[in-house]
């Protein structure tokens, strides 16, 4: 099976589904990553850009990531940039590598780069033809997908569970590499957050850890 994980940002994917995609490499699948936005001038620096994609490289070889894909939409800007121009980025992608599962941003996640992603990924894998992903996932997101207000935009409802009870340290090592992320607890986006959302989401279905999603779509 090949499984593309469709990110804003470098390190969504790894904050979303890192173990998932380290559990699915090893049983064999080839997991593919799309890093959809490219920081620059003012709102950060050259420096700064180059290191997050040398971070995000380093964690997708210890995942086991088959290949990365790096685009250059503006970061932090997409609601500037046309809906259709974005639904043509990831349809390309989407062409390329055939996949036939998808993990993408939830739509309730309160940055609008993650919000038009999510819906962009949805055009781009609309069933009118006879080839397309078959399974559609949205992942959650710490500082995120639980910022905005559930009753302006979806709740995180989450109805799939993977146990990823073997690949919770290799993601929380994953994570350690985005030097440039890490927060200290704390902080959501620290390590022992991190854990601590694995651990609750692995309770909830009598597991040591998981990584939760809403299922979109499937078709068997």
């Amino acid at each position: 099976m090949k499984v593309l994980v469709i990110a804003p940002h470098p390190d969504d994917e790894i904050l979303g589904c890192g173990a998932t995609m380290a559990r699915f490499a090893k049983e064999g699948h080839e997991v593919y990553v799309a890093i959809l936005t490219k920081a620059g001038p003012p709102l950060f620096s050259v420096a700064q850009v180059e290191q997050g994609r040398k971070e995000a490289l380093l964690a997708h070889h210890l995942l086991g990531v088959k290949e990365t894909f790096f685009r250059d939409l503006p970061a932090a800007e997409l609601d500037r940039v046309a809906h259709a121009e974005v639904n043509q980025v990831i349809g390309a992608l989407i062409k390329e590598i055939q996949p036939e599962m998808v993990f993408i941003p939830f739509i309730g996640d309160i940055h609008l780069d993650h919000q038009s992603i999510s819906l962009s990924s949805l055009v781009a894998m609309r069933p009118n033809q006879w080839a397309y992903p078959t399974k559609i996932c949205a992942y959650e997101t710490l500082s995120e997908t639980n910022w905005n207000a559930p009753f302006l935009t979806p709740r995180f409802q989450p109805n799939l569970f993977i146990d990823v009870s073997e690949f919770l340290a290799l993601k929380l090592q994953a994570f350690s590499l985005h030097q440039s992320q890490v927060k200290a607890f704390p902080h959501e986006r620290s390590l022992k957050a991190l854990e601590a959302l694995a651990i609750l989401r692995g309770s909830t279905v009598h597991r040591h850890a998981a990584e939760a999603f809403v299922v979109i779509r499937e078709v068997l």
